[in-house]
């Protein structure tokens, strides 16, 4: 164990000590959030009221579009010609006109249209809300005039919750914890997906550098085969644990910076309400919620020390286990590089099934796609997180979990014992292509 440690150690302060490595886990972090800085700070900056003037000729809006104080869209009813505002356009006292010809019913009976002229072309969103502002205020006008009264126009209007979600134990579950369940487990899931990818890559690559460097034939004279291969796989691990930890630290002081450096942004994000393709991740019982509301709303109903503690397990172990199986294919190649490449099908195609089984635990954590993804340990470790961001009961049972866990160690360590076999004859076997079907005889032959 004492030699493991050794290894282990050495595997840690060699890619630690490196630029490299501040580099990418501070730098890179730093350099990113400062580019969005920049691109947030222009953007807020640059934002101005779109000013549109609006020509009613049929007396339609009655000189009101229900002007909103947070809105960046302002409406100015004017009584100039078409000719005259297009001159205004050109010298920008306007960005924009309505005109609203007098022929126009909001019956809807009339041939006539809105027409609507602008100086540029005009952003997505601003359009959107011209054309929600300008609906809603027609939609208001046709339906008093069919002598519904105002108090009538806001019950219709009301927005009510028709259905109430609830598990048989009358807990309520509201679409706000559901949308953010849904965004914490695809997160935490695609994380660990990319951890299998990046660091068990790393340590293949290791494995090589030192193969065809000689090196380890030096190292074994001291140490045995097994004792490199764990000492390496969990010196690389520890790297990748201390960068994970570095990151989550600064996403939690860039989380408190942003609102302090631009509280602007945040004020407006306030004030905007949720648009209909974000209602998943908010409270359908409120009237216009804001989305920083909903939001956090949804994560405090978010048992993330569950999700953090399975987070750091499934990371371990699904680490552990694949490092293993990448660090028999890595003893197994040659100075050629595709000679790994060519082994390495087998070993990525459980977790590309996992982040596939785990697309759809995200939307249904309780089918058996989902539990049996979450309990098979080459993809539990992607799987499980999509089920875990629900909860438990609500996503994943206690007792699936525990079992999870347990079969995940089990893999664990019956993946490093057949790694460990190959590992052994591969790293010290030169000079010839090796194939799956000779991996496997020296994991079966007895030492």
């Amino acid at each position: 164990m004492n030699k493991i440690f050794i290894v282990a150690r050495r595997e840690f302060l060699t890619r630690v000590q490196k630029k490299t490595f501040l580099l990418t886990t501070i730098g890179v972090p730093i350099l990113i959030f400062a580019f969005y800085a920049v691109i947030i700070f222009m953007s807020v900056k640059s934002t101005s009221d779109f000013k549109v003037a609006v020509v009613d000729q049929a007396n339609v809006f009655n000189g009101k579009i229900d002007e909103k104080k947070s809105s960046e869209v302002i409406f100015s009813f004017v009584n100039d010609d078409t000719a005259t505002l297009n001159k205004k356009l050109e010298q920008k006292e306007y960005d924009a006109y309505l005109y609203v010809p007098a022929g126009f019913s909001i019956s809807g009976q009339s041939n006539d249209s809105l027409q609507f002229r602008s100086a540029k072309t005009v952003g997505l969103m601003t359009r959107e809300k011209i054309e929600n502002r300008v609906s809603k205020a027609l939609e208001e006008k046709r339906l008093l005039s069919m002598n519904i009264s105002k108090a009538q126009l806001d019950s219709i209007q009301a927005q009510k919750e028709l259905i109430t979600f609830a598990n048989t134990s009358g807990k309520k579950e509201n679409q706000t914890k559901v949308g953010v369940s849904y965004a914490v487990g695809f997160i935490s899931g695609f994380m660990i997906y990319i951890i299998l990818f990046i660091y068990g890559t790393m340590v293949m690559r290791g494995v090589v550098e030192e193969k065809v460097s000689r090196i380890a034939e030096v190292i074994i004279s001291s140490v045995k085969p097994f004792q490199l291969m764990m000492g390496k796989i969990i010196g690389i691990g520890a790297v990748g644990l201390i960068q994970f930890l570095i990151w989550g630290a600064l996403v939690l002081v860039l989380q408190l910076a942003i609102p302090v450096l631009f509280p602007q942004l945040f004020e407006g994000m306030q004030a905007q309400p949720i648009q209909p393709g974000m209602m998943a991740a908010v409270d359908a019982t409120k009237q216009q919620p804001d989305m920083i509301r909903g939001l956090m709303e949804g994560l405090n109903q978010i048992n993330f020390p569950l999700i953090v503690g399975c987070f750091v397990f499934y990371f371990l172990g699904g680490y552990f286990m694949y490092a293993s199986l990448f660090a028999a294919v890595g003893s197994a190649a040659n100075e050629d590089m595709q000679d790994a490449q060519s082994l390495l099908l087998p070993i990525m195609m459980p977790i590309i099934f996992g982040i596939v089984i785990m697309m759809q635990a995200v939307n249904n954590p309780n089918g058996s796609l989902a539990v049996f993804g979450s309990l098979f340990p080459l993809t539990s470790p992607i799987v499980m997180m999509a089920r875990v961001a629900h909860g438990i009961p609500d996503g994943v049972s206690t007792f699936q979990l525990i079992l999870s866990m347990l079969f995940l160690i089990l893999g664990f360590f019956g993946t490093t014992w057949l790694a460990g076999k190959i590992y052994r004859t591969g790293i010290l076997m030169y000079g010839k292509k090796v194939t799956w079907k000779e991996l496997w005889k020296w994991a079966i032959k007895k030492n």
